[in-house]
């Protein structure tokens, strides 16, 4: 068997592209020898590998709080409120979930993004989970690839939605607008299942569940049926006021200026006991506040 293949049997806790660094690296020994990843072994060697993990991220700590929902050794689960970019990238250097997370822990500047292994759009608010060590990095991005952590969020649309169902569309690049995303043919695998939680007079809240992971997907596919997200500025379209509004609700509609996007439900097997956990946290107060005003307004 070649030694990466030895490997990755040997070592299911790293991912076969750090072993692969490591290998190229000169940190994995075959009898005290540095070999090649496709050098056949024979059986009976003694390899040593050195994995100790080093620096991969250099970005700034920031003392930016953290609203902490839980944590221990190799996970960490935190509630992003909307507004917080989660990467640092051209125009958001600093002020990041990153910097915070450096701040909080350390020792996070050795995994790949600071251990964060998903992400959700700057203005999405909700649960995200971080690893703290190689081990659980590569676990939750297995369980990631296979589809199996719950993730559910809470969306407010525009129109009344009589059934939930399930969008089916692939999602590739806008072909005009490179920073948008759209439903094309050539497009990856994007499945959103959504139920009904409450309908109001020309708004529906929906509860969705992801099945993959594309960028802006909820987005996507909502107004791709015609169901685009309230405060939605890149997919809702124009802004139109519907009718029969009381002054409260129109005025809390028109100051709405972010997706109504909140990830509601994280489930997950934790990577070291391997026991299912789940977590829950309700919208924050501004999404709150403008169900709430939707459901006064059906009284009017």
């Amino acid at each position: 068997m070649r030694l990466d293949q030895c490997l990755a049997e040997m070592f299911p806790d790293y991912s076969r592209s750090k072993l692969q660094t490591w290998i190229k690296a000169g940190r994995v020994k075959v009898d005290g020898v540095a070999l090649r990843g496709r050098e056949k072994l024979d059986g009976g060697e003694e390899i040593e590998l050195d994995a100790e993990a080093e620096v991969v991220l250099e970005c700034d700590a920031e003392d930016i709080p953290l609203d902490i929902v839980y944590e221990d050794d190799s996970l960490l689960i935190i509630n992003k409120p909307a507004g917080l970019v989660v990467h640092p990238a051209v125009g958001n250097w600093n002020g990041t979930l990153v910097n915070a997370l450096l701040n909080h822990d350390p020792n996070l500047n050795v995994l790949p993004r600071a251990g964060i292994v998903h992400r959700i759009d700057k203005e999405t608010s909700g649960l995200l989970m971080i690893a703290k060590t190689l081990q659980a990095h590569t676990s939750l991005v297995e369980q990631l690839q296979e589809r199996s952590i719950n993730r559910e969020y809470l969306a407010l649309v525009k129109g009344w939605m009589t059934a939930g169902g399930t969008v089916d569309a692939p999602i590739g690049r806008h072909p005009v607008d490179r920073k948008r995303n759209a439903v094309r043919r050539d497009g990856k695998e994007a499945v959103t299942h959504y139920r009904l939680e409450q309908r109001f007079k020309r708004h529906t809240l929906i509860r969705v569940k992801l099945e993959t992971g594309r960028t802006h997907q909820i987005r996507v596919h909502m107004s791709h049926i015609n169901y685009a997200l309230v405060g939605d500025q890149v997919y809702g379209g124009r802004f139109q006021m519907p009718a029969d509004c009381s002054p409260e609700l129109a005025e809390a509609l028109r100051a709405f200026k972010r997706q109504a996007l909140h990830a509601t439900k994280l489930g997950l097997e934790h990577p070291e006991t391997g026991e299912y956990c789940e977590w829950e946290k309700p919208m924050p107060d501004d999404m709150q506040n403008l169900v709430n005003l939707l459901a006064a307004n059906e009284l009017d």
